[in-house]
C-alpha cells in the first residue's frame, strides 16, 4: 500500500511531471491509488500525494469514477462556490483525518486529458466533482487547497497538521 504524503513533504510543492509512459506499470500505479485513497476513504488522489511527481489523478465522487492522466483544466463558470473542503495529505497530527476549512472554488469547470490507454477524457463538471477537480489538478501543480485559505486561517490548520 502507498503511504500518503503529509504537508511539509516537499513533493507536494514541485509541480508534476508530465507522464509520457503508458505501460503496464502505469495502469499498475493508477490501481495502487485508488487503494490507498479508498484506505482512507477519500474521493480523489493525485500522484505527488503519494510521492509520484507525474500528471495523474483519480477519483470517485458524485457517482462518477475514474482518473485523468496530464490533464488541463478550464474554468466554464467563474463564479466562486464556497464550500468545505479537506484533503488527505492536510490531516489532524493526532487523528490523522483530514482538516476541513471553506473554500471558495469556481462553480463549473472542464478537464480534458488522457486515460491510461490513451484515450482522451473530456469532463464538463458542476457541483462536487468540479471541486475535486480543481483541488486535484492544483495538487500537480504543487499548490494546496489552504494556499486558497487566508494567512490566518491556513496557518491555524497548519498547526494542527
Amino acid at each position: 500500500m502507498r503511504e500518503i504524503r503529509a504537508l511539509g513533504d516537499p513533493v507536494l510543492r514541485t509541480p508534476a511531471e508530465p507522464v509520457t509512459d503508458f505501460d503496464r506499470e502505469l495502469r499498475r500505479l493508477i490501481e495502487e491509488m485508488f487503494q490507498a485513497m479508498y484506505a482512507v476513504n477519500g474521493v480523489g488522489l493525485a500522484g505527488p500525494q503519494i510521492g509520484v511527481s507525474r500528471r495523474l489523478f483519480v477519483y470517485d465522487i458524485a457517482g462518477r469514477k475514474g482518473h485523468v492522466i496530464n490533464p488541463v483544466l478550464t474554468v466554464d463558470d467563474p463564479e466562486e462556490v464556497i464550500d468545505e473542503e479537506g484533503c488527505l495529505s492536510v490531516t489532524d497530527r493526532g487523528t490523522r483525518k483530514p482538516l476541513y476549512a471553506p473554500v471558495a472554488r469556481a462553480a463549473g469547470v472542464s478537464v480534458e486529458g488522457l486515460d491510461r490507454l490513451q484515450r482522451p477524457v473530456r469532463l464538463k463538471t458542476r457541483g462536487s466533482l468540479a471541486r475535486c477537480m480543481q483541488h486535484e489538478t492544483e495538487h500537480l501543480d504543487g499548490k494546496l487547497y489552504i494556499d486558497r485559505l487566508p494567512r490566518t486561517e491556513a496557518r491555524t490548520i497548519m498547526l494542527k497538521a
